[in-house]
């Protein structure tokens, strides 16, 4: 495993900070504190807070995507895919809990890349609706509304990183099939 860098430390500190209170209220001199240095030498290493918030929201929209790519490319079935989906999400968040709240809660506070970040999501949700109704189309999934379908799938998934650090023995393989015998599979006899 490579050593972690400055950069990376600053980015997963401030991660963590931007969780516990938002990224709002998180200021420079609230993360030099944490890491133990001064707020100016924050600055040998990044140029500002938003730098930080484009780093960790950019870098996991970017891994969805790529994710998602694989699996609307994948010759499988489309309930496959659902559960491909599941697997990316709890393995994303399973490795990065800190940065999927920022993801969720702060994506509103990028400046010259939220533009960039909403067609990513855009981009990412409409692959996932498109997934469902072929689904729906080629009789693997029963007629219902593929709106509400990803609706309840993604306010589950985008959750987890609420969930997650409060599981000391979380196993990502174990969780991924779980979630995909409730969402996908639904939970009557």
């Amino acid at each position: 495993m490579k050593a972690e860098t400055r950069k990376e430390e600053i980015i997963n500190t401030a991660a963590k900070l931007f969780k516990e209170r938002g990224y709002s209220a998180v200021t420079m001199r609230d993360l030099a504190t944490a890491m133990g240095i001064k707020a100016a030498s924050l600055y040998n290493h990044i140029t500002s807070k938003q730098e930080i918030l484009k780093a960790i929201i950019i870098a996991i929209a970017e891994e969805f995507t790529r994710g998602m790519d694989i699996i609307i490319n994948a010759k499988i079935s489309n309930i496959s895919k659902l559960k491909q989906i599941v697997a990316l999400h709890v393995n994303i968040t399973a490795n990065n809990t800190n940065g999927m709240a920022s993801l969720n809660n702060d994506w509103m506070h990028l400046e010259d890349q939220l533009e960039y970040y909403l067609q990513l999501r855009n981009d990412y949700e409409n692959n996932f609706l498109e997934i469902i109704k072929q689904g729906i189309i080629a009789n693997e999934m029963k007629q219902s509304n593929p709106e509400i379908i990803m609706f309840s799938m993604l306010t589950t998934l985008r959750s987890l990183y609420l969930w997650i650090p409060k599981k000391e023995d979380l196993n990502a393989n174990d969780l991924a099939q779980n979630l995909n015998e409730v969402l996908i599979e639904g939970i009557n006899n």
